[in-house]
């Protein structure tokens, strides 16, 4: 808490002060490419941003294209030799996923980043198009589809260049605080026990057990990839527009603890970028320094029961 409150670096050299652009000085990104989910507005456009100031070629995938492309200008009035491209998005929707996907592969492109930073938050109750729960398709099981698609092309690239590859999934210091036993499987879509902050919670917890499953999962097969989990911190960006006037009550009482979007950011384009962390796998960053996760987070049992009722939803889904 001293440091979070400080802003003093952890082990890293970096801290909760730290923004996107100073831990990742010095760093090329001409050989990578990476996709953003999530990229045209709030941390996730800060990211782009700051991975195409690294020379990273960037594809932000949003479900809101004229947002996308504005984000897209912002970023070449900035630096107008960035590599940036916009595709359409929405992780609502298994049928998107895969569209996106095929549209990207198209493009013949290598993949070396995948930040899975799009999410919703303490939204009303609503189903998808694909009948879940809005807060666990668009933050959990679309980033779960939209990753395994895209997992052979980022091994393809891994393998032909030689450089690691790095998947990054942004949950929240939310995931502390979910339903009851983590994940609600026989009631994901239950109306009548919904609870906007604890279905939000489950879905950032969501993010970590899925993380370190897949990482898991890499590490057997011998592949060239890392996957962690980020809490980026406390910031007021869009993703709170269902909850702003809480928010804004919350923050006048614990100012002190929330950052700013280039901080926000930080924790992201650190792990996905900052050469300290290769190899490093399975872990769980906030302020740019590792953290350990909550006890459900690091239930290598429930990750595993995710990662099939995933699966399960995803199929079901795609026969619809």
């Amino acid at each position: 808490m001293f440091r979070l409150i400080t802003g003093r670096p952890g082990p890293s050299g970096f801290g909760s002060a730290s923004t996107a652009e100073q831990v990742t000085h010095g760093i090329d990104g001409s050989n990578l490419t990476a996709i953003v989910t999530g990229g045209a507005s709030g941390i996730g456009l800060e990211t782009a941003r700051v991975l195409a100031m690294r020379n990273v070629h960037v594809i932000i995938a949003a479900r809101n294209m004229e947002a996308a492309n504005k984000a897209k200008q912002c970023i070449l009035n900035d630096n107008k030799n960035a590599r940036v491209d916009v595709e359409k998005l929405d992780l609502s929707s298994i049928r998107s996923v895969k569209t996106f996907t095929d549209n990207f592969k198209s493009l013949d492109l290598p993949l070396n980043i995948l930040i899975n930073n799009a999410g919703i938050m303490f939204c009303p109750f609503q189903l998808s198009e694909d009948g879940v729960e809005m807060q666990f398709a668009t933050n959990h099981l679309g980033h779960f589809y939209l990753t395994n698609l895209l997992l052979d092309k980022m091994k393809e690239t891994a393998k032909s260049s030689g450089i690691e590859g790095r998947i990054v999934n942004l949950s929240s210091v939310a995931h502390i605080c979910p339903y009851k036993g983590g994940i609600r499987f026989q009631k994901i879509n239950q109306k009548n026990s919904y609870q906007n902050k604890l279905a939000y919670a489950q879905s950032k917890l969501a993010n970590i057990l899925h993380a370190n499953e897949l990482s898991r999962r890499l590490q057997e097969e011998g592949a060239n990839i890392t996957v962690n989990s980020v809490h980026p911190g406390l910031i007021m960006t869009p993703l709170m527009r269902h909850s702003a006037l809480l928010m804004r009550i919350f923050r006048a009482f614990t100012c002190i603890l929330w950052k700013n979007v280039p901080q926000g950011a930080a924790t992201t384009c650190y792990v996905a970028l900052h050469p300290s962390l290769k190899g490093v796998t399975g872990k769980y960053y906030y302020d740019c320094n590792e953290y350990k996760p909550s006890k459900l987070a690091r239930d290598e049992a429930l990750a595993k029961n995710l990662w099939d009722f995933s699966n399960n939803l995803v199929n079901a889904s795609l026969k619809t």
